[in-house]
């Protein structure tokens, strides 16, 4: 099985990242919990925030795990 492609926008004017895997929006991110919640809806289990901040397979587009504001 291949790694499932993740993608985090980057943050809308009301501050939250749609994230995106594997070409589906799983919904709209406000914090880093937000991202591995989808994750693990996604079948990545036992993921965290610090996991999330440094995962390789997260593309971060329009700023990192830190930026969340407009």
């Amino acid at each position: 099985m291949s790694t499932p492609r993740v993608v985090v926008y980057p943050p809308s004017e009301t501050g939250g990242r749609r994230v995106r895997v594997d070409g589906e929006i799983l919904g709209t991110a406000y914090t880093l919990h937000d991202v591995s919640v989808f994750l693990e809806r996604a079948g990545l289990e036992g993921w965290d925030e610090l996991d999330v901040a440094r995962a390789e397979l997260i593309e971060w587009r329009g700023g990192g795990p830190d930026q969340w504001e407009h």
